[in-house]
């Protein structure tokens, strides 16, 4: 396992992360516990969580249960200093989740307090804003997203208010670092101009959604990421699924991502077929898994902090894990682009 920085904070992270969005509805405890055990023995060091998991389906009953199973295991093993722990604070939109209030200072105070109690330890390593206030393109949001009707003291005011409360987390030993969650070039770039400017904790990270179906990152972020330092950790590596080929011609598998969210978030849709078919008959041709392809692709990027893998089955997690020993050949690589530049933009 390689372990890469986590922005300037001198935390590394496995370059690999184990996400958990599925514990509490798709998998049990066991399963939780299981999954983290072998991701620790593969030399998996970080973890990421959220306030608002499990997801698939997203539930008023289920909410924080994803910390639970995760605090419940550290507690067990006695190694919360061994792995570097994220959870995020949610945004506006859920009614159960602070009355789908935004973020806000008292919203912050109120989530991290339980987060922590959730997760049974007195710090998080990476505290993440799940999504901005001001709204944004991701969730697949860009065919209406328009910055223009945002409220420009209103943002000001909001992201110094969250700034400055992070950094009283900081320094009550609550939160080491801070993250963004499906943000933009200008709110990255925004949160490290006020940091500066009032002394506050640096964005060190920023998890967006970035996979062979999905590449905006490529563009303006990528830069951020190498004049910032403020590495990508990548969520939904695999398209929820739909780049490992199972989704094809129209299968939906028992027990899978799709047969409990009819369109994937979005993704599944005809104009993906096309797409996915292609990156799958590349991987076979070439004697690969299609997950393993996918994986090892994002695992190329030079803006990569860390890949989040999610699995509902052991069988799938070892198959995610070993596509860090795999190298993709120049064959693969210029396959990977002639695919691109056919399908840019398929979801």
């Amino acid at each position: 396992m390689k372990y890469n920085p986590l922005g300037r904070t001198g935390i590394s992270v496995s370059e690999i992360c184990l996400g958990t969005m599925t514990w509490g509805s798709q998998n049990s405890e066991q399963d939780a516990h299981d999954q983290l055990d072998y991701a620790v023995a593969q030399g998996i060091n970080f973890i990421d969580t959220a306030e608002l998991y499990p997801t698939t389906p997203l539930s008023p009953e289920t909410y924080g249960d994803t910390e639970r199973f995760i605090g419940n295991w550290m507690k067990a093993r006695g190694n919360r200093d061994k792995v570097v722990l994220a959870t995020k604070v949610a945004g506006s939109g859920r009614p159960y989740i602070r009355g789908g209030a935004p973020m806000s200072r008292a919203g912050i105070l109120e989530a991290i307090d339980n987060s922590l109690s959730r997760l049974k330890t007195d710090y998080v390593d990476l505290y993440q804003l799940h999504w901005p206030n001001r709204g944004h393109y991701h969730f697949r949001n860009a065919w209406s997203y328009d910055p223009s009707r945002q409220d420009r003291a209103k943002v000001a005011a909001e992201l110094e208010e969250i700034l400055q409360t992070v950094g009283d987390l900081v320094k009550a030993g609550k939160v080491r670092a801070l993250g963004l969650s499906n943000d933009t070039a200008w709110g990255v770039m925004q949160m490290l101009k006020v940091s500066e400017e009032r002394g506050l904790p640096r964005v060190a990270s920023i998890q967006n959604e970035y996979n062979l179906l999905y590449r905006p990152y490529d563009l303006d972020l990528a830069e951020v990421s190498h004049h910032e330092e403020v590495g990508l950790l990548a969520y939904s590596p695999l398209a929820a699924g739909l780049l490992t080929g199972k989704y094809l011609d129209g299968a939906k598998p028992d027990g899978s991502r799709l047969t409990k969210n009819g369109d994937l978030g979005g993704r599944y849709q005809p104009l993906q077929e096309p797409a996915v078919r292609a990156y799958v008959e590349l991987a076979r041709e070439n004697g690969i898994d299609p997950a393993q392809m996918a994986l090892a692709f994002c695992l190329t990027r030079p803006f990569m902090a860390s890949v989040i893998i999610g699995a509902t089955s052991m069988e799938q997690l070892k198959t995610d894990i070993a596509a860090k020993d795999l190298t993709l050949s120049p064959d693969v690589m210029n396959g990977i682009r002639r695919i691109h530049r056919l399908y840019p933009a398929p979801m």
